[in-house]
């Protein structure tokens, strides 16, 4: 039966991650908003970033994808069954690329991956990279996907980048990526994908070694990546009111204002 079938064209093959759904009919005109949005920005020297949050990563002695040289023959072993260890738990990477320098800051969690935590990710940066290098900055764009921690639609990631924006006194403005089209996010595949390479066949047995492997990406073009763990709590289910939402200082763009919109300091007077 095997020989009939790759006789006729058939062969064994893996499932493909391509199909994203049904594309938003605005889905082009907002990927080209973003673009000019991003140009804009670093064409007045102001700083741009592209924000996610990377699979959550298993802390112990456990399989990693990937091959790694050891002699022949003897393969590092690790655990068979990948049950959480309940001291060690997860990591989660939440990361920051800069667009413009083609560099990254990555803080490692232990909680939850919540819009608390993905905002605390982006001050760590600013007080740690950002700042340094665009000292007269006054506004800060993000680009972000659709879903998840800081999606469009979370109340808490509108009210934590107001918190943010009072802070760091920098208007802030968001472009989310359309629904289904995550994978076109600069973070995945000019700083993820290359972690992911570095750690490959290695298994990430404590929360030093996430972030060492992390922090110790170097590639051709230049990428350099800062990486910190974050032990503080992110608790999961914090609602927010309409109240508080009303007073988040929210500027919608005349394009989908649902996914394009800026948050101004809170004593800053809207335009």
């Amino acid at each position: 039966m095997g020989r009939l079938l790759e006789e006729i064209g058939y062969s064994l093959q893996a499932n493909r991650k391509t199909l994203e759904g049904k594309d938003h009919p605005d889905r082009d005109a907002q990927f080209e908003y973003i673009n000019q949005q991003v140009h804009a920005f670093r064409m007045a020297g102001q700083p741009a970033i592209s924000v996610d949050a990377k699979k959550k990563e298993l802390i112990g002695n456990y399989r990693n994808s990937g091959r790694e040289w050891h002699r022949r023959g003897e393969p590092e072993e690790v655990r068979a069954k990948d049950f959480p260890d309940k001291k060690l738990g997860k990591a989660i990477p939440a990361g920051v690329y800069d667009l413009g320098r083609n560099e990254g800051w990555v803080s490692v969690g232990i909680d939850h991956d919540t819009a608390a935590f993905a905002a605390a990710s982006i001050r760590r940066w600013w007080e740690e990279m950002g700042s340094l290098v665009y000292p007269r900055a006054n506004r800060l764009l993000i680009t972000a996907d659709a879903g998840g921690s800081n999606g469009y639609r979370s109340r808490l990631w509108k009210v934590e980048l107001q918190g943010l924006a009072d802070a760091l006194d920098l208007r802030i403005t968001v472009c989310h990526f359309p629904p289904g089209t995550s994978k076109w996010n600069q973070i995945e595949h000019r700083m993820f994908s290359f972690i992911t390479k570095n750690w490959r066949g290695r298994p990430l047995v404590s929360r030093a070694v996430i972030v060492n492997l992390i922090g110790h990406v170097r590639t051709g073009p230049g990428l350099r990546i800062k990486a910190e763990l974050d032990t503080n709590s992110y608790p999961l289910g914090i609602k927010v009111s309409d109240e508080e939402l009303a007073s988040v200082n929210l500027q919608r763009a005349k394009f989908h204002g649902d996914w394009n919109y800026t948050i101004l300091p809170s004593d800053t007077t809207p335009n």
